[in-house]
Order: structure tokens, then sequence, then C-alpha cells
């Protein structure tokens, strides 16, 4: 009955999501080379998680 209720508040949060803001992408990108590239990329992105579309994540390896 515990695990239920914990996957249901789980469930709830995840549902209610909220997307970053144009404000928070301006404030990310500020900091790149090619702010116009990284401005449209996290657009792209928001608007695919948006959709329920997947989106690909580059994972870059840790050097020791």
């Amino acid at each position: 009955m515990k695990i239920f209720f914990t996957y249901l508040i789980s469930l709830f949060y995840s549902l209610n999501a909220f997307s970053i803001t144009n404000n928070e992408i301006y404030k990310i990108c500020r900091k790149e080379a090619n702010k116009k590239s990284c401005v449209k990329r996290l657009k792209i992105n928001r608007y695919k998680l948006e959709k329920g579309n997947p989106i690909e994540i580059p994972v870059i390896p840790y050097k020791k």
C-alpha cells in the first residue's frame, strides 16, 4: 500500500513538470561560443519534450 502511494505521488509530480523558459535558455547559452545554435538546440529539445518525443542527450566520458 505504501509503495502504491509513493508511486502515485511520483506520477503526480512527473506529470506537472515545467519546461525551461526562454529567459533560462538565454542564461544557459550566454557562456557558449556559438549562442545562436545553443538557443536553437535547446528550443528544439524543449518542443520535443512538450510533444512527448525522445531527445538525444550527449554523454561525455569522465577523464581521470
